[in-house]
Order: C-alpha cells, then sequence, then structure tokens
C-alpha cells in the first residue's frame, strides 16, 4: 500500500503551534495549491486548500520560519478523520500529516516577511524531517557557517573527431 502527497502552495494563515497534554508540540496550517490548468473556455484556474499538521520539531521549525504568504513544500501522508457535526451528521475530514517540510522560495523572493532566514538567504535547515529527526541542505545552500559553493571545472571537452566516442 502507499500513502504518499506531495504539494506546493502557498500558507493561507501564519502556522497555529500548540502542544499536546503531553506538551507534544504540533503545528496545524493550511496550503493554497493552484491546480496545473485552468477552468473551461479559459477561466481562472482554480485553488485547493489542504489542512496539514506537523508534529513535534517538524510542527516547531513550520511555527518559526514559515508565515501567512511563503512558499512552502509538504510531504507527507493523507489522514481521515471521522466525526459528528452539532446536528448528529456522520462527516469525515482529511489532512495531510506532514512527514518533511522544504522552503518553496528563497529569502530573496519573500524578502518583506522577515522570516527569520539565515544571513546566506536560507536557513542552515532548507529541510526538516520529522521521521529521521534530522535536517539537510541542497548542496551550495546553507547558513552562516557554510562554505561557498565551489566551480568545478566543465567534465565534457570537445573531440576533434567522432573516432574518440566508445559507442
Amino acid at each position: 500500500m502507499l500513502n504518499h502527497i506531495v504539494i506546493m502552495g502557498r500558507l493561507t494563515r501564519d502556522p497555529e503551534l500548540r502542544y499536546t497534554q503531553s506538551q507534544i508540540p504540533v503545528a496545524s496550517f493550511t496550503v493554497a495549491v493552484d491546480r496545473d490548468f485552468g477552468g473551461r473556455d479559459g477561466a481562472e484556474r482554480q485553488t485547493d486548500f489542504f489542512d496539514c499538521s506537523a508534529w513535534r520539531s517538524t510542527g516547531e521549525f513550520v511555527s518559526k520560519y514559515f508565515r501567512k504568504g511563503s512558499m512552502i513544500v509538504v510531504s507527507g501522508r493523507m489522514q481521515s478523520r471521522k466525526f459528528q457535526d452539532r446536528d448528529g451528521n456522520n462527516r469525515t475530514a482529511w489532512d495531510i500529516q506532514a512527514d518533511n517540510v522544504y522552503f518553496g522560495e528563497s529569502k530573496r523572493d519573500n524578502d518583506s516577511q522577515g522570516s527569520g532566514y539565515g544571513p546566506s538567504g536560507y536557513s542552515s535547515q532548507n529541510s526538516y524531517s520529522n521521521s529521521q529527526n534530522s535536517y539537510s541542505a541542497p548542496s551550495g545552500f546553507g547558513g552562516q557557517n557554510a562554505a561557498a559553493p565551489q566551480v568545478s571545472p566543465s567534465p565534457f571537452e570537445d573531440l576533434e573527431d567522432d573516432g574518440d566516442l566508445p559507442f
């Protein structure tokens, strides 16, 4: 069985960080995701809204570094929850349980929000994984202590004739 979802969109409001009775942090947030296609007859594209939850250190990470309007990438699983509304009708709510959260844009693209990114334009934590409680930054990006990306010479060279090709 496979239950995996990846979405990229903008936060509709600031993440809400709460704590369970056993002091486990959980962040709740909603992501607005534009559909890849427009409506009929060239109408405006539609937007889907996904409720998300991030637990423990991932939730704290989302609460600390993301604000309303931030571009976010969420990777996780869909989860349903059944309940009864005030009228006694059975309802089902769907939300995404975030396993990994990534920045969807750099600070330069999102500079007006001042959301606490590091001096190089990215936090030292460009992604955060709840399942392993570890973070990873793509090569060439990093925080204060990251070295500048190294420029390597091209691995390609011009051939004088096609006789040197191995096929």
